[in-house]
């Protein structure tokens, strides 16, 4: 008797379960996880490009998201859009213009993160075609629709995000490169705290605001620009 309430049970939760719930919160967590990847191998593909090889070594350069992973920041992506990974190590004394090797290490994040974006709007435009052309309405193409849109609006967010010149983020070590070594070694001294106030400006939605705004404007210029593209490419093809 227990058993036959057990499994009635069972099947009434999975009956009620919101599937539709679960299956976009399963996208939203791929894309953050691929956001997120694809960040942090660019900057230690950047830093081992200029002659550091410490990202290689600790088996960094890798799609692997495991590798990247810090759990409050992907639970950041999906809550608020904007987070961060475990940071890629670099040893700027294998550079041989320090500040600037950061730099470009710290901009290879930000830059990846609005190819990957425009190159997934991109493919939603070629599924989105598919779907139109082919009058087909498979569940796997909707959810590819899906899938690349989110990505390309959490990996602009990711990108602009990253690019704000404040310590631990990639914007400080651009700022970084133009500015006395006296004031960057100092700037640079305090990241480990700038990470904890930097929590504390998100938990006060401070600054979500004009990010979401940048995001948005962003993401209509790469969608429109992804459209051309598409438009373009089915000329040449067709």
């Amino acid at each position: 008797m227990e058993g036959e309430l057990a499994v009635g049970a069972f099947a009434d939760f999975f009956q009620h379960l919101d599937w539709d719930g679960l299956s976009w919160l399963l996208t939203q967590a791929l894309a953050v996880l691929f956001c997120l990847t694809v960040h942090e191998t660019c900057h230690g593909l950047a830093a081992f490009a200029l002659g550091d090889p410490t990202a290689k070594r600790q088996h960094r350069l890798s799609l692997n998201p495991l590798r990247h992973l810090d759990p409050i920041g992907a639970l950041m992506m999906l809550v608020a859009g904007f987070g961060w990974a475990k940071p890629v190590p670099v040893d700027m004394r294998y550079f041989k213009y320090p500040k600037s090797g950061m730099a470009v290490t710290a901009l290879a994040g930000p830059v990846s993160n609005f190819l990957l974006a425009f190159l997934s709007l991109f493919l939603y435009h070629i599924f989105f075609a598919i779907l139109v052309f082919s009058y087909a309405g498979n569940p796997f193409f909707f959810w590819m629709m899906d899938f690349f849109l989110v990505t390309g609006v959490l990996s602009i967010s990711l990108g602009l995000f990253n690019l704000i010149p404040f310590p631990p983020l990639d914007g400080s070590k651009v700022l970084g490169a133009f500015l006395p070594d006296q004031a960057y070694y100092k700037l640079m001294r305090y990241e480990r705290f700038g990470m904890l106030l930097l929590v504390a400006v998100l938990a006060t939605d401070l600054l979500n605001q004009p990010l979401s705004t940048a995001s948005t404007a962003v993401f209509e210029a790469f969608y429109q620009a992804a459209g051309i593209g598409f438009d373009l490419a089915a000329v040449f093809l067709g």
